[in-house]
């Protein structure tokens, strides 16, 4: 296959070789891992968010896609602090507020740290967007309108929607000994509002609070009648603030701000105490939204006597208090990309290349399979490959069973109705639901309710661990034998994501392959001791030991003179037993490319510990999710594709796989596209220096993007070039 453009000819290896025997596995020693102090997992995951935010600045990204970038960086930071602030907060002299995490071995002046690293970033988030974006908009034709802002026409369609649509859903509530303090959901928006005079009963009660309903629509657009020569837009926020005189009539409103509170988020669900699993998480997710408050948002505007006021309520540190210069909550925001109907401010629209591995659609892909291993690269090709895949085996009445892992499929999925009919043709449907997976929780309940309702064998993986392993397995009677078909990928099974996110899947018939897929279904249904596996890696079990081992030979290679080679592209990095290996295989020579989408704990260049190691973290259009790890050590050379990003959780907390790539011509498509076109990205790469701080790319608005170039490789694709091998 040709090189995506001339700049990324320069070969990762003088050939691909076939694979050899493997050696004996290698002992590790150990390193001591305080001589090399690792870098901070926290501040590399605001990092990753500084990148992501940076595409939001950039001048040649279409301006309504700078603004989803914006709302992409506030999603993220929600997600961060659910997730991760909790732990800190149990740093405080006061220890945490009651729900917290425990076991924290985080510091006063951390948490400080954070939390100020964390306050820069939304304050330039939010200086970008009233200086730069909300203003550019403005010139394009769309605005968000003020109260003050609107004119009669404009103000009276508002008064008219707040009293239609908004008012009879708002329910005030004054704050005294019989009204105290109202639960406030996680991430729900709300008003809080100080007020003058007494009420029915003549008391002089002064706060109240609104909270604004999640089911109407945050962003407004106005009718053309009061907005005919502009797209013009109100929030939500800004209609309930022009009425709040309207919930209390009678009273003055002397202050008021809105707030939003972020909350603890992860289900902590005892496994070993709970009879079932669903029930207990079922009950879990109402709790959630009432866990540890750990961060409050307030508007700029409000008085210190109101944040004061719910800082107290909440319990939290002064730190954790974010004064926001706009919309409190920017996620929100994102509804204006879809309702302004503006393709020009948009990226062009990419439906990807029907896999060039396949025969035109609607020729039997089981029957491909036969002939040899299938390869698929999304989104830059269809996912559609992956349903036509199992619709044909749906359909089939040769096929007799159908085993798949679920994590994230999402609420409404192809795929899940797919299992569903082949459980009404009579087909034997295994589905391994992960009910653990973060924020999918609910979808992935449903789905098992709705399978297990037809007659499907539904089961929940271990316990104690999630399955994040992604392989789909299909056994069908051929004459008097029994043939599987499967698939394994780099990511979940959502069609949805697959148009956003950059993965690889292998449709194969692989015997041993597809054996271990078959004893890794049996191992999770029967939880009994693992299978031999010929082919996959498994982990809790095997995978980290296996990647030590392989990163070791790399490392005594270099010693013996001899190529050494490691090239690795995953999400995060912050497993410390395979840094540590990584480290002393830089140290014995190997020459070491790590591409880091996200986190990243390793300390890259620093002289006489890492100067053989390089980081780099591509951010695009696209969110690169692809893990391919790249072993060369002399004549040997590996390459396997995982579900794995190398994180402690990942190997010893989770059920994950990793499988190699055996075919000449698969190996050296997986090194051109997701290798060597990332070690040569020019538009989206980032480089981690030896003081943990990551540059930008040297020509960030025309430099060439592995991304763009695989874009402009398959939307040029032709018949000639999808002919059978």
């Amino acid at each position: 296959m040709s090189s995506l453009t001339p700049v990324l000819a320069e070969p990762l290896v003088p050939a691909v070789a076939a694979p050899v025997a493997e050696s004996a596995p290698v002992v590790l020693p150990s390193l001591e891992l305080a001589r090399t102090p690792l870098l901070d997992r926290d501040h590399s995951i605001l990092a990753f968010n500084e990148r992501v935010f940076d595409w939001a600045q950039r001048s040649d990204v279409p301006l309504l896609e700078r603004l989803r970038y914006l709302c992409i960086v506030s999603s993220n930071l929600d997600e961060f602090f659910e997730v991760r602030a909790a732990a800190h907060l149990t740093a405080l002299p006061e220890g945490p507020a009651e729900g917290g995490a425990q076991g924290s071995d985080s510091t006063p002046a951390q948490l400080q740290a954070l939390m100020a690293a964390a306050q820069d970033l939304v304050a330039r988030q939010y200086r970008l967007y009233n200086e730069v974006l909300a203003p550019a908009l403005a010139r394009e034709g769309l605005r968000i309108v003020s109260h003050g802002q609107r004119t009669g026409e404009q103000r009276r369609w508002v008064q008219e929607y707040f009293a239609r649509e908004v008012r009879p859903l708002l329910i005030p509530v004054g704050l005294d000994p019989a009204h105290p303090f109202p639960m406030v959901a996680n991430k729900s928006l709300n008003f809080i509002v100080r007020l003058k005079g007494q009420d029915a009963f003549g008391r002089a009660n002064e706060i109240a609070i609104v909270r604004v309903p999640r089911a109407l629509p945050r962003v407004i657009r106005m009718p053309a009648r009061v907005a005919p020569k502009e797209s013009l837009f109100v929030l939500l926020s800004s209609v309930i603030r022009a009425h709040l005189a309207d919930l209390f009539p009678g009273r003055e409103v002397a202050e008021f701000s809105q707030f939003r509170v972020t909350r603890h988020s992860e289900l902590a669900v005892d496994e070993d105490d709970v009879r079932n699993l669903r029930t207990a998480l079922r009950q879990g997710l109402q709790q959630r939204h009432y866990g540890q408050a750990v961060r409050l948002e307030v508007s700029a505007s409000c008085t210190r006597f109101l944040s004061d006021f719910l800082q107290a309520q909440f319990a939290l540190p002064a730190q954790a208090v974010f004064r926001v210069h706009g919309p409190v909550n920017l996620v929100r925001l994102g509804q204006l990309v879809d309702l302004a109907e503006r393709p020009g401010l948009l990226f062009a629209p990419w439906l990807g290349a029907w896999p060039q591995d396949l025969a035109p659609q609607g020729q039997s892909i089981l029957a491909q399979m036969r002939q040899r291993d299938l390869l698929l690269h999304h989104p830059f090709e269809r996912f559609d490959a992956v349903i036509a895949f199992l619709r044909e085996a749906v359909y089939d009445p040769d096929v007799l069973v159908i085993k798949q892992t679920i994590y994230r499929t999402g609420a409404d999925s192809e795929l899940m109705e797919l299992l569903r009919e082949a459980v009404r043709r009579g087909k034997e449907v295994m589905a391994v639901v992960e009910l653990k997976a973060r924020f999918d929780e609910e979808a992935n309940i449903n789905w098992a309710e709705a399978l297990e309702a037809l007659g499907a064998q539904v089961v929940y993986g271990v316990v104690g661990l999630k399955t994040h392993a992604k392989m789909l397995l299909v056994t069908r009677r051929e004459g008097r034998s029994l043939r599987r078909y499967g698939h394994l990928s780099t990511g979940n099974y959502n069609p949805r994501t697959a148009r956003l996110y950059t993965d690889l899947g292998l449709l194969t018939c692989n015997e041993e392959l597809t054996a271990d897929m078959d004893g890794v279904f049996s191992h999770l249904a029967s939880q009994n001791r693992p299978p031999k596996l010929h082919q996959l890696m498994l982990a809790p079990f095997y995978l980290q030991q296996c990647m030590v081992e392989k990163i070791a030979q790399v490392g005594q290679a270099a010693q013996a003179g001899q190529y050494a080679r490691i090239v690795l592209k995953m999400n995060a990095l912050t497993d410390e037993r395979l840094i540590c290996a990584l480290l002393q295989a830089g140290q014995q020579g190997a020459r070491i490319d790590l591409i880091v989408r996200g986190a990243c704990m390793l300390p890259a260049q620093l002289p006489g510990v890492s100067e053989n190691i390089r980081v780099r973290s591509v951010i695009g259009r696209f969110l690169e999710h692809t893990r391919v790890f790249y072993f060369g050590a002399g004549e040997q050379q590996d390459l396997y594709l995982s579900s794995a990003d190398w994180m402690n959780r990942n190997m010893l907390r989770r059920v994950e796989l990793a499988w190699p790539i055996h075919d000449a011509q698969l190996r050296q498509r997986i090194i051109d596209e997701c290798l060597v076109a990332y070690l040569h990205d020019e538009r989206g790469a980032w480089s981690l220096q030896p003081g943990g701080q990551y540059s930008p790319p040297p020509a960030p608005t025309d430099g060439k993007g592995a991304q763009k170039a695989l874009m402009q490789r398959y939307s040029s694709a032709t018949p000639a070039r999808k002919k059978q091998r």
